[in-house]
């Protein structure tokens, strides 16, 4: 069977709340599985929040920044080996089973003292099939997430079909790009906060490029949603080009197919579970001209090595 239902949770998650989220997390689970889902995505670093107000809170030892800082790394999941149920995202596991749906799910990923920018995909058994950390956090971004690893630079096989993902602005890495059309994806989750038209080019792009579905997920999120001790710094995080009303990030969440046309248009300034059927046999008939792992590839010219190692520490102690 080719077709496959697929989900974009664009709802907001609690800020700051991991309890809450995941909570919330659960229902959209649900919900996508009553509409038939067998995948169901959320924006980047939906658990719990992105953390917009780095970029409005940059000084040295600013004690603002710093008391944000910690709040989030305090609610942020630590996320267990592949085979434990147990950690952080046990909830979004057991939903996972309960459901029989594979979730790819935006986290910040909590390790010792640090932060990722990560990427969490749970399989319809609960199991955890993979993880990506950002590679490099944009910016003002560096404040708060440390740099990720090729480990999860790859493609899992799932009901709904083979899927990988990247973070934001990793959609601008051509070799990151590369590695995952060769990890022959054929369905790619481009994870953001904010979806202006240039972060829907480069998703539109993408699955021109790597004849693949993308599901772009986009967060939406509102004044409501952002702790009000908080809401000047995140505001302020926004930049010049924040909305004056209510709406902070407006979602924009949509599906392309692999000629890079819309399957769904992007879903905008409103809360809502994006659904749609994909026919994976589309990515065949578009590879007739173009495959850039295969007939569109020159590995007689080019050649890609890529460390899929997880670091585990620099520490080695003896008795």
């Amino acid at each position: 069977m080719s077709e496959s239902v697929v989900a974009i949770a664009q709802r907001p998650p609690v800020l700051l709340d991991l309890a809450a989220s995941l909570e919330r997390a659960v229902g959209c689970v649900a919900e996508a599985a009553a509409a038939g889902a067998a995948l169901v995505v959320f924006p980047e670093t939906w658990l719990t929040g992105y953390p917009a107000w780095a970029f409005g809170l940059a000084g040295w030892q600013d004690p603002v920044a710093r008391a944000w800082h910690a709040r989030l790394l305090a609610a942020s999941p630590v996320v267990g080996a592949a085979d434990a149920l147990d950690d952080g995202l046990e909830p979004v596991r057991r939903a996972a089973r309960e459901h029989a749906v594979t979730v790819v799910i935006g986290l910040n990923e909590r390790s010792g003292g640090t932060l990722y920018n990560s990427l969490a995909t749970i399989g319809p058994d609960g199991t955890l099939l993979n993880l990506h950390r950002k590679l490099v956090p944009t910016h003002t971004e560096r404040i708060v997430w440390g740099p990720g690893d090729g480990a999860g630079l790859r493609a899992v096989e799932t009901p709904a079909g083979r899927v990988g993902g990247l973070v934001c602005w990793e959609h601008w890495m051509p070799l990151a790009r590369q590695t995952l059309h060769a990890a022959g994806e054929q369905i790619h989750v481009a994870a953001w906060p904010d979806t202006p038209e240039m972060h829907q080019i480069a998703a539109r792009s993408y699955a021109f490029e790597g004849r693949c579905f993308v599901l772009c997920a986009g967060l939406f999120l509102t004044v409501e949603d952002v702790p009000a001790d908080l809401l000047e710094a995140y505001r302020a995080g926004l930049g010049p080009g924040a909305a004056a009303d209510r709406v902070l990030f407006d979602g924009g969440s949509a599906v392309i197919g692999p000629d890079g046309g819309w399957v769904v248009e992007p879903v905008r300034g409103r809360p809502e579970l994006v659904v749609a059927t994909i026919d994976l046999s589309a990515i065949d008939r578009a590879h007739h001209d173009l495959d850039v792992v295969g007939h569109y590839a020159r590995d007689d010219i080019f050649e890609l090595r890529v460390d899929q190692r997880r670091p585990r520490g620099g520490v080695v102690t003896t008795d």
